[in-house]
């Protein structure tokens, strides 16, 4: 089979279950977003030179994928989804990141030039990675108030994650200037 199926060629594309919506519906606007997040996930950890960034990054893009799925799952489908084996997004993913803030707020990480991205390769790719992030947030929020979202916890876990990708970069910055 050929990854040019040519279903799209009239604007539409498939969710999960065969659904068919507009490309530009609200759901694939959310979970294209976190595709494109992911994707500059993927840069960021390509960049890193630490090994504390690249190991919580890889698992930050295995729980987006989680994510990403539940997005793609129009809402009259999410028990069929469950029942599949498929998981949901839950606290105990925001809860990871709960625990990486705490932890790179406890290492004297400096706000200094934290306005003006771009102190390092790795650090600028974290705060693009930032932004995608919160442009996600926002797509998904769009998603929750045209009623076709049910799960509050993928917003709570991209702001959450977007504050972390913001202590990341300075946490970059600050190992460069130690």
């Amino acid at each position: 089979m050929s990854i040019a199926t040519k279903t799209g060629d009239n604007g539409t594309t498939a969710l999960m279950y065969g659904r068919r919506v507009a490309k530009n519906h609200p759901r694939v606007e959310a979970y294209g977003t976190v595709d494109e997040l992911n994707a500059a996930l993927g840069l960021a950890r390509a960049t890193a030179e630490h090994d504390f960034v690249r190991a919580n990054l890889l698992a930050i893009q295995l729980d987006l994928v989680i994510l990403m799925g539940e997005l793609a799952v129009a809402n009259e489908d999410l028990e069929r989804y469950v029942k599949g084996g498929f998981t949901l997004v839950t606290p105990t993913m925001t809860a990871k990141l709960d625990v990486l803030v705490k932890e790179i707020e406890s290492q004297n990480v400096s706000f200094k030039g934290w306005a003006t991205p771009g102190a390092t390769q790795n650090s600028a790719a974290l705060d693009v990675a930032r932004t995608v992030c919160r442009r996600a947030e926002r797509r998904v929020c769009d998603l929750q108030t045209a009623g076709e979202m049910k799960n509050d916890e993928i917003i709570i876990f991209l702001n959450r994650l977007s504050d972390l990708l913001w202590l990341f970069a300075r946490w970059v910055e600050t190992q460069v200037k130690s």
